[in-house]
């Protein structure tokens, strides 16, 4: 049995079918921390498959060498700081007052009838630098607001923001899912944000924008008294900063990103340009400019002391040590995969039955999502899977982002009661189980499908 595993290509896929199904069940059955579940399966995945100990965890003189800590250093010395880095963008950002400043200027531009698509733009806007719950406890109040204003259903203007907030988180760096599977496939964040934007705003349109509004005529439910006294609390004492101001800051990280992408395509080689470009295009060193320049102009300027700049940096960094464990554990299964020769098995059968990895890659993200409920796990969780996969086929940066798009749009299909964002949604907009499942669970079901759709046919032109 021992040899059929180790040496058979039936085997190794039968290796590989139980390292998910065991996964799963953890995660799922026994509530083991996903960063626990990875790490244990992965182990045991490299056991299996007869590794050599040196191998796996080194040697006494070479431990920099075993697959363990190349697997989690490789991917978390390319992810560690951008995620950190944007989550700081994104609490500066919040702390400053900036949401709201840029949702009450898009519902006095749109106007009342309007508002909807108001919210809507200002999830997409706001999506980009913070992460998925913080866009909802933030802008939830003017939520409520509008809906009261209107008379009309709370589900008509919380859709539309939650599709914005949604896509970004799925499909946008600097969030940690697409940021962690580009690491994995090895991928230029530029092309990411290019794709993204190519593939989130259809989906938005879709979704958020259509589907919104059909959904929110048919199911009415009103804003509950309770939380019209959160939405009283939405001003801050302070004149708030422009809409100039809060745009240019979220925006500056992409240009230069996008800036450094097409500079490596356009510039001649060993140009002082493209030197300028490259450096200032690093997306660290992007984020690093952007997040200095939010501190002063957000946060110094407006009278912030360095105390509360520096307490609301640690109170904002809390949350992302458990997001890199997972990412490095991830990393680190993939790894194990790739050197039991798994994912050249697995590269060679799809080719063999003409199954496009595009196509392979959003199934196992959805089965992932709607097995344990975290997006972010299933989006590590397929790439660590399919990157083995994709690594002997010669894709292009543009092929590769695509990939990363089918695993995105995968771990956001089909939210349910598995899924922490299913309640907070639930909660803060006052929705029962079945109108959150009439509602949530189906405006992600078509983001997801939808976003799908649009990479799946980009990747055949491209």
């Amino acid at each position: 049995m021992i040899q059929w595993l180790q040496h058979s290509t039936g085997g190794l896929l039968t290796l590989a079918a139980l390292s998910i199904a065991v996964l799963l069940l953890l995660i799922i059955k026994f509530k083991v921390e996903p960063f626990i579940a990875l790490l244990v399966v992965g182990l045991l995945v490299a056991l299996a498959a007869g590794l050599p100990t040196e191998t796996l965890v080194g040697s006494a003189q070479k431990a920099s060498d075993s697959l363990l800590e190349k697997g989690f250093g490789g991917i978390l010395g390319h992810i560690a700081a951008i995620i950190g880095l944007g989550t700081l963008l994104g609490a500066i950002l919040e702390a400053s007052g900036g949401a709201q400043v840029l949702t009450e200027k898009l519902l006095r531009l749109f106007g009342e009838k309007r508002a909807p698509l108001a919210m809507g733009l200002a999830g997409l806007i706001f999506g980009v630098p913070v992460f998925f719950d913080i866009g909802i406890f933030v802008l939830a109040p003017l939520v409520y607001v509008a809906a009261k204003q209107s008379g009309r259903s709370i589900v008509l203007y919380a859709m539309p923001l939650l599709a914005g907030l949604s896509v970004m988180h799925a499909y946008m760096p600097p969030h940690p899912g697409p940021v962690a599977a580009a690491g994995l496939l090895k991928v230029s964040l530029g092309w990411i944000i290019i794709m993204g934007l190519a593939v989130a705003i259809p989906a938005w349109l879709i979704g958020g924008v259509i589907y919104s509004a059909w959904v929110g005529k048919r199911i009415v439910v009103p804003v509950p008294e309770e939380m019209l006294e959160a939405a009283e609390k939405v001003h801050t004492e302070k004149e708030p900063p422009s809409l100039g101001l809060v745009l240019g800051i979220i925006g500056l990280p992409l240009v230069l990103i996008l800036a450094g992408t097409f500079g490596s395509i356009l510039l001649p080689k060993g140009s002082r340009w493209l030197g300028v470009t490259t450096f200032f295009g690093t997306p660290a060193i992007a984020l690093t400019i952007a997040v200095l320049v939010a501190f002063w102009l957000l946060g110094f300027r407006r009278g912030m002391t360095r105390d509360k700049v520096a307490e609301l940096s640690a109170a904002s960094l809390r949350p992302v040590a458990m997001i890199l464990l997972v990412v490095g554990a991830g990393a680190f299964f993939g790894a194990v995969l790739s050197a039991t020769g798994i994912g050249k098995i697995l590269a060679t059968e799809l080719k063999d039955l003409g199954l496009p990895v595009i196509a392979l890659s959003y199934v196992i993200s959805c089965v992932i999502r709607v097995a344990q409920g975290s997006a972010t796990v299933a989006i590590v969780t397929t790439a660590g899977i399919v990157a083995p996969v994709v690594a002997d086929l010669h894709y292009s940066q543009p092929q590769l982002a695509l990939v990363v798009m089918a695993i995105a749009s995968g771990s956001i299909i089909a939210s349910h009661v598995n899924d922490g964002g299913f309640w907070i949604v639930s909660r803060y907009f006052g929705l029962s189980v079945k109108e959150t499942l009439q509602t949530w669970t189906v405006l992600e079901t078509i983001l997801s499908i939808v976003g799908f759709a649009v990479a799946a046919l980009l990747s055949l032109v491209i």
